[in-house]
């Protein structure tokens, strides 16, 4: 039997008290206790709270994408594509309930602030899928001649409101639901 990875352990305690109880009531002892592991031990893995809040970010960013973009066709036509991306970042949110609840909360603090202006502006590095999607609609003029960040917004903003109302049990998302939710997406932005 293998023992766990102490630096897992902590990510996960870290994602789940995150979560939880947001960043100003999760402290590292806490964060500790619930990994099961000294204080200290933290401290070996992360610098910081704040290096441990990015780090994190960064390793469900990594998760989200693959599965985000799973059977992503770039020669798909734009709608196919604009409806593929929109329907497996939803399904993402509501598989995963907790990733959602610390995604969310990331990008709604100043931690994510800074990140979200640089994908939003174009810093180099920074592009992804979404960002590359709307940019080809812009010039393709398959969407509406919005600012990138709108485009998002009329995307995600819909998309988020609907996924925490699934989770808190407001709603019920079924396939007829999200794919319906998409197409609704898909209407706010296109030509």
């Amino acid at each position: 039997m293998t023992k766990p990875d102490k630096r897992q352990e902590i990510v996960r305690a870290a994602l789940d008290l995150f979560a939880e109880q947001g960043f100003h009531g999760a402290p590292m002892a806490l964060i500790a206790e619930r990994a099961g592991v000294g204080a200290g031990t933290i401290y070996r893995y992360f610098e910081n709270r704040d290096i441990l809040i990015q780090e994190l970010y960064k390793e469900l960013e990594a998760e989200i994408t693959p599965f985000i973009t799973d059977g992503y066709s770039d020669q798909a036509p734009f709608r196919a594509r604009f409806l593929h991306l929109g329907t497996r970042f939803l399904r993402y949110c509501i598989e995963y309930p907790l990733h959602f609840r610390y995604l969310e909360q990331f990008h709604n603090s100043p931690y994510g602030v800074a990140y979200r202006r640089d994908k939003l502006l174009g810093k180099e590095g920074q592009c992804n899928v979404f960002t590359e999607l709307f940019e080809q609609g812009c010039a393709q003029q398959v969407v509406k001649d919005f600012p990138l960040p709108m485009l998002c917004a009329l995307l995600f903003g819909p998309l988020l409101s609907v996924a925490r109302d699934h989770i808190l049990g407001f709603l019920q998302l079924d396939d007829s639901m999200i794919e319906r939710t998409i197409e609704a997406c898909w209407d706010a932005i296109k030509r």
